[in-house]
């Protein structure tokens, strides 16, 4: 059953028009535009600053400390679509004052203007540019973390396993209601969150015809996932995203990498961003950021 904060918020928006390449300009102003409403106005830091990352624009998050700061690198949600800086601004803060962790959050070029392989091109380039200037600007690059909502999620675990090809893996990965293969089964659910169109639409605008879906960088299960970092998977109840997520966190298990996931109950998709709508967003944040506490110290 829903959530009733889900149900009243369902209520209260109505249903949005499919998502296609006419209303994306919309969709996206509205993902922006509700922020403050959806996620509230932010923690306050010791310091929020931008940075080129090697031409990739970052947004670095810094909390309280007198010693150099472990690193969480995270890529927002958006279907590869939507979504900036500013959208998950309030949940990086957040993350960063819970955790104890420096967040990065990477602006990565979102599609169909930029399709695959641009954001995780870019998302490659912030986190190698991290690792060599990384201790110059405070922070402890051998304490390196990788997470990520939705396509985001999808992003982080591909940075992973390259990172990991690279023999500088990342200490550990939280994915959230992560996108994984676009074969996965969805699941069967009645809700006012993500919908298989606007998956639809996000796969095609982000791998259009032509790129080969099926390959590690667009199918994470199908790569070899022996040695990738320590994972937290985090599903919703309600996001036809849950059985494909739980079923990766499965395949991790299976290949010898510690690996959890946990299911919020009347929970849909995009939940984890929306910390002014819904109190489970701010148990989930606060699970993410001990599980980064633990695996950073």
């Amino acid at each position: 059953m829903l959530h009733p904060q889900v149900r009243a918020v369902a209520k209260a928006g109505g249903v949005p028009p499919p998502l296609t390449v006419e209303t994306l300009p919309a969709a996206r102003a509205g993902f922006v535009a509700t922020t403050l409403a959806e996620a509230g106005p932010g923690t306050p830091l010791a310091a929020v600053s931008y940075a080129s990352a090697g031409g990739v624009p970052i947004r670095l998050y810094l909390p309280a400390s007198d010693s150099p700061l472990p690193v969480t690198v995270y890529l927002h949600g958006g279907g590869w679509a939507m979504g900036d800086l500013d959208t998950h601004d309030p949940l990086c803060r957040y993350l960063a004052a819970l955790s104890g962790a420096a967040v990065v959050a990477v602006d990565y070029r979102l599609a169909p203007e930029h399709p695959f392989p641009a954001a995780i091109d870019d998302v490659d380039t912030a986190v190698t540019w991290l690792r060599r200037v990384g201790s110059e600007i405070g922070l402890d690059v051998s304490r390196m973390a990788i997470a990520g909502d939705s396509a985001g999620a999808h992003l982080a675990t591909v940075a992973a396993r390259r990172a990991r090809d690279r023999g500088q893996p990342f200490a550990a990965q939280v994915l959230v209601c992560p996108i994984t293969d676009h074969t996965a089964e969805l699941s069967d659910v009645d809700s006012p969150g993500l919908l298989p169109q606007g998956l639809e639409f996000c796969w095609d605008a982000y791998a259009p015809e032509g790129v080969d879906r099926d390959q590690p960088d667009l199918a994470p299960s199908t790569a070899d996932l022996v040695g990738l970092p320590p994972t937290l998977v985090i599903t919703a109840e309600h996001d036809i995203l849950r059985a494909s997520g739980e079923a990766y966190a499965q395949a991790l298990a299976e290949a010898g990498v510690p690996a959890v996931a946990v299911c919020y109950q009347g929970m849909i998709h995009g939940f984890f961003r929306r910390l002014a709508r819904f109190d489970a967003a701010r148990q989930a944040v606060a699970q993410v950021a001990a599980n980064l506490r633990a695996e950073l110290s």
